[in-house]
């Protein structure tokens, strides 16, 4: 039977290799899915899908006023789908959000939705509270806070690593923008004025010797 599956975090859990993973894992099955992108999200590109360790993906790129269910209903006439993973799911519509269940309950296709779960303020985006009500199943993806708890909240920063406290919900970025926290954590960052220390770039000039020790 088909559902409606959210899979759900903070920034910096693996979301985007998770789905790239299960698009892998389809095809190499002979099986045909179909990835969506907000078009919003262009940081590889208008209709690329990539993840942080590299692996990308061209990806159907869907604009806010655009029928979900209408598109992977078009897509049909390609073949059969056997899955649709859509990317970045918390910026779609409560629509849209309608949409992808329609996809579970009428054309019988399973949908797999990544996403963040809340804002740089700690409120849902509007995609994400729909998920949360309408799935069918939700997995929450897990990484840590830099002080070693879960990561459960993201904040936004500034260059110096202080929080932003106003502006758009959405703003497209990075770990140069977006640091995952625990909750005590985005406390004191977002309310308190606490520096939250920045990602640093990983150095490849040395490998581990994954046989030692």
């Amino acid at each position: 039977m088909a559902k409606l599956y959210f899979y759900y975090s903070t920034m910096n859990a693996g979301k985007t290799t998770v789905l790239l993973q299960s698009a892998y894992n389809y095809a190499e099955r002979g099986m045909r899915p179909l990835l969506l992108s907000p078009a919003i999200d262009d940081r590889a590109g208008s209709g690329v899908i990539q993840s942080r360790v590299g692996l990308s993906r061209e990806a159907m790129a869907v604009g806010p006023d655009d029928n979900l269910y209408e598109q992977v209903e078009a897509a049909l006439a390609g073949g059969q789908i056997h899955c649709v993973l859509t990317d970045e799911s918390q910026f779609f519509s409560r629509e849209q959000i309608f949409q992808l269940t329609e996809v579970v309950d009428r054309l019988r296709i399973p949908v797999l939705a990544f996403g963040l779960r809340t804002d740089f303020r700690g409120e849902l985006f509007t995609g994400s509270q729909y998920l949360l009500a309408w799935a069918d199943e939700l997995k929450e993806l897990k990484t840590i806070c830099h002080s070693g708890s879960k990561a459960t909240m993201v904040v936004r920063v500034d260059e110096h690593g202080f929080a932003v406290t106003d502006g758009a919900q959405i703003e497209i970025g990075g770990n140069d923008r977006y640091v995952p926290v625990s909750r005590a954590e985005f406390k004191l960052i977002f309310h308190g004025g606490k520096r939250v220390r920045l990602f640093e770039s990983p150095q490849h000039n040395e490998q581990p010797d994954l046989l030692d020790g």
